[in-house]
């Protein structure tokens, strides 16, 4: 029997599963160079959690060996 699709260790990295089945990824480029942004800008960018696109979701659970 085979072994079925590896699972892509960087999408496991990156995207986490909630206590729903939802998943979700943290927004890029909020790591460095916070100084030329101001405060307000700052402050949304804080909370960097993002839900998956609905389009990309069944994509997305492949890639993590969900199904």
């Amino acid at each position: 029997m085979g072994k079925g699709m590896k699972t892509r260790k960087a999408a496991v990295k990156r995207i986490s599963v909630t206590g729903t089945g939802k998943l979700r990824h943290r927004k890029a480029g909020l790591t460095h160079l916070q100084t030329k942004r101001s405060s307000k800008t700052q402050m949304r960018n804080g909370d960097s959690a993002q839900g998956v696109a609905p389009s990309d979701v069944k994509a997305t659970k492949r890639m993590m060996g969900m199904g």
